[in-house]
């Protein structure tokens, strides 16, 4: 019997995701598809009979937008949201913008999923002539973080996500599940992929294999301990969530036409 129950997801599609670019901290609103995944996934968790007491986001828009729509659609509105920049997604520098299908073709698969996927490897930094980086660092909500804006990253691997999502875990997100609180985490794909290496103790190796879609929930049930009773688990149609993680996937391969 779980003692903690804790549901985790990355938003749903967002416009560049749409797009096969990468988002990162460029913040998107959410596609019309993006729109109804979030609002199938809140009308699954109200089907499941889920209550939640506290939900967490990133800053970026996608991820508030989708707690937003899940909430309406479970008639759960009033729910507090707490939002931080440590739910972000990674921070992937000088990739900011560029399009994955298309790096596919000029660097190799291989590399777009080192770049994508592996734990300590970091992209190039982004630079101050970046067309995206006035865009980010004059964004006002990274003006009352908790970290001063010349501390904030320039280029991500999955590792710092973890070490800076870390922090906001131990500190703010554990006390709430512990005082026995049902929480729901809307984040991101990598910010995601941190936290679940960090629960469930996946190693830097494997969790290059690790991809999540779009829109679909994750339920961790977790012991006294906060040590997982068994793997996470994608809640809905099994059938379909295999696909939309191949087409995750696929993303970072280059087009058939291309090849």
């Amino acid at each position: 019997m779980a003692k903690y129950r804790l549901v985790l997801l990355r938003h749903g599609e967002g416009a560049w995701n749409k797009e096969n670019r990468f988002c990162s901290w460029v913040d998107q609103k959410l596609s019309s598809d993006g729109i109804k995944e979030a609002q199938n996934c809140g009308r699954h968790l109200k089907a499941l009979g889920f209550e939640f007491d506290l939900v967490f986001t990133s800053v970026l828009s996608r991820s508030i937008q989708t707690a937003w729509l899940i909430l309406e659609e479970m008639g759960q509105e009033w729910v507090p949201i707490q939002s931080s920049w440590r739910l972000n997604e990674r921070h992937y520098g000088a990739l900011i913008g560029l399009n994955r299908a298309e790096m596919a073709l000029n660097h190799g698969e291989e590399q777009v999923k080192i770049w994508r996927r592996s734990y300590d490897v970091t992209p190039p930094p982004i630079s101050e002539s970046h067309p995206y980086y006035a865009e980010i660092y004059n964004d006002r909500r990274y003006k009352c973080g908790d970290v001063s804006q010349e501390s904030l990253p320039k280029a991500e691997s999955l590792k710092d996500v973890l070490e800076r999502l870390l922090p906001y875990w131990n500190e703010k997100i554990v006390p709430e599940l512990k005082s026995g609180k049902m929480i729901l985490i809307s984040a991101h794909g990598n910010s995601s992929r941190a936290l679940l290496k960090h629960v469930e103790g996946i190693s830097d190796e494997d969790i290059i294999n690790v991809t999540l879609p779009t829109g679909v929930p994750i339920l961790l049930e977790l012991d006294e301990n906060l040590h997982p009773l068994g793997p996470h688990q994608f809640l809905g149609d099994q059938e379909a969530i295999q696909a939309a993680i191949k087409k995750v996937e696929d993303q970072g391969k280059v087009k058939s036409a291309e090849k």
